[in-house]
């Protein structure tokens, strides 16, 4: 069995739900011990972009975006954020919350290669 997972988000702005929800399954694999990594793609981006991330509250009985995101951080987590993307959308690396890096999709395809589990949201 993987000691790895991997949640991909593709939403944020446009669906608060998706951001919530990927950042609730990353937290549950970090609790469970696994090595976590959460790429953000597409609209899903400016779930770690400072000021935005505080904006998305799907209410009871989840918890604000901000609290999970830290939660994931401070356990050890790691965002990737994709770089092409963070470019369309006009959004640079000092936008960032602290713990998010820029990466291209080499880096994602270099995690789920070691056979890790990944999700979609």
């Amino acid at each position: 069995m993987s000691n790895t997972f991997c949640v991909t988000i593709t939403e944020s702005k446009t669906n608060g739900d998706k951001a919530t929800v990927g950042f609730v399954v990353a937290n549950a694999a970090l609790g469970s011990e696994k090595d976590t990594m959460v790429f953000l793609s597409t609209d899903g981006v400016w779930a770690a972009v400072t000021g935005e991330v505080d904006k998305i509250d799907e209410g009871e009985p989840f918890a604000p975006l901000k609290d999970l995101v830290t939660k994931f951080v401070n356990g050890g987590g790691k965002i990737l954020v994709c770089s092409p993307c963070m470019k369309k959308r006009g959004i640079t690396e000092s936008d960032l919350i602290e713990g998010a890096s820029p990466a291209g999709g080499a880096a994602l395809v270099e995690w789920l290669s070691s056979g890790s589990p990944s999700v979609a949201y």
